[in-house]
């Protein structure tokens, strides 16, 4: 967890950090320092601390800042107080990252002071309304994230690595500026910490990318939600295969580190019940409802309550088709358990097939397999399209290359479900799309491989959706 202070006094401060607030991250811890405390919407208690005294007062900051942070911001309305903050900062952390918001056009010497400037920043953006003069950089091409800024980390795996050995297909590093001044990129250059880095790409490929950069992997479930949901309906299962169930959900949610929900319906067996009680802790709750009157809308109210970004279920729920379709509705990935322990699982397994949705959840593959520490195979049925294929496949070797994950790619002239029913154990993981929705009947003589994911049922699988 990275530690962000942000000192604020006054309404840019006050919507600065009602902007964070709603920027949801699970990376970063805001502490709040105010003169006078301030009500704000929608905070989580654990990203958003709260603390009321003036920052002038060295002691008082002092307390606060013998914790680590990564960068402090000021947005204060008064000049004096503004100084004395920085002041006190650095009379305590030398080298400390302060970033300023500058109404006074202050005088700076210290690299790791940023001045934001509001009156450019304004003007400026006025200046994009006057006809026949040249928009800032943000306003250029489609406005879909082709031009983006990357502020290197510490810690990155870009660091100390010559540009001409990073892989950039369908993206470059067009720019670096190290300690405010334009340094132009070449094969022989070196990537330092602190750099930021200017990268021009497809917006999906900079997306990977800058979760290279960043480091973010391992941070499944995210983005789409922070907390893993075990659904059990003891009218469809048995005492088994519950017990199953909830021990491999147990090893999961150990993976991936978030709070497990446990929802149990229609209870009946006293004993299971008491077998799931065992596992409650802080970080996995237990849920159990006794008379559900509308499923549908309980069910997606809990992921809305819960910041749900896994569903877990058994493969006999995900076998019913009304239920199917309501877990498409949620627009989140879903693991479906299989009788096989995960423990013995080692490789990811992906059916290549002649779309392009592969390659939309693939940053997900990667993380999925990375926190899991499993293998990732790619299975190629050459009797497909094999023109879009070889793309799907050059992005997923582009992508081993950013995220250093090794992959191996199967072609084969027989069915790829033939071949994975002879292994023992594996995660099949594919794109969670309409047509997974239909009834196994539609498909019985289709040769698409997504649509006869039921053939592979007997081992794990995980369903993604193809947009957040």
């Amino acid at each position: 967890m990275k530690k962000i202070l942000i000192i604020s006094d006054g309404d840019a401060g006050k919507n600065f950090i009602q902007r964070a607030i709603e920027t949801y991250t699970t990376e970063n811890i805001y502490y709040i320092v105010e003169l006078k405390a301030n009500k704000y919407k929608e905070v989580n208690p654990a990203r958003f601390k709260f603390f009321e005294f003036d920052s002038t007062s060295l002691y008082k900051l002092s307390n606060l800042l013998k914790m680590e942070f990564i960068q402090v911001f000021i947005a204060v309305d008064n000049q004096i107080d503004a100084e004395h903050t920085i002041k006190n900062i650095r009379t305590i952390k030398k080298q400390l990252r302060v970033i300023v918001l500058d109404k006074w056009n202050l005088d700076n010497v210290d690299h790791n002071v940023i001045l934001i400037n509001s009156n450019e920043i304004l003007a400026s953006r006025l200046l994009d309304y006057l006809p026949n003069v040249p928009v800032i950089a943000q306003n250029v091409g489609t406005g879909e994230g082709e031009i983006m800024e990357v502020l290197v980390p510490f810690g990155s795996s870009f660091v100390y690595r010559h540009i001409g050995v990073i892989e950039q297909k369908n993206w470059r590093i067009v720019a670096i500026y190290r300690n405010r001044k334009l340094v132009m990129p070449s094969r022989r250059r070196m990537i330092q910490p602190n750099d930021l880095l200017i990268l021009v790409g497809e917006p999906s490929v900079l997306k990977s990318v800058y979760k290279a950069i960043k480091k973010e992997l391992g941070q499944f479930p995210e983005p789409f939600g922070s907390n893993l949901y075990l659904y059990i309906d003891m009218n469809i299962m048995n005492q088994e295969m519950i017990q199953n169930l909830v021990d491999q959900a147990i090893y999961v949610h150990k993976h991936f580190k978030n709070s497990l929900i446990i929802r149990i319906v229609n209870p009946s067996d006293i004993d299971i019940i008491r077998y799931i009680k065992d596992f409650r802790s802080d970080n996995i709750i237990i849920n159990i409802e006794y008379d559900i009157k509308k499923f549908d809308e309980e069910f997606l109210n809990d992921m809305v309550r819960y910041h749900i970004g896994l569903i877990i279920v058994s493969k006999d729920i995900f076998a019913n088709y009304k239920f199917r379709n309501t877990l498409y509705r949620t627009n989140l990935p879903v693991l479906k358990i299989a009788q096989r322990s995960f423990s013995l699982v080692k490789d990811v397994s992906l059916i290549l097939a002649d779309n392009k949705d592969l390659e939309k959840v693939s940053a997900t593959i990667f993380d999925i397999s990375e926190q899991m520490g499993y293998n990732m195979e790619l299975y190629n049925y050459e009797n497909e399209h094999q023109e879009s294929i070889k793309d799907v496949v050059q992005h997923y070797y582009d992508l081993s290359t950013i995220f250093s994950k090794t992959i191996k790619v199967h072609n084969t002239a027989q069915n790829p479900i033939r071949i994975l029913k002879q292994k023992d154990n594996f995660l099949h993981i594919l794109p969670f799309t309409k047509k997974i929705t239909n009834r196994e009947i539609y498909s019985l003589f289709s040769t698409d491989n997504e649509k006869l994911y039921y053939k592979l049922d007997d081992y794990h699988q995980i369903f993604i959706p193809i947009q957040l």
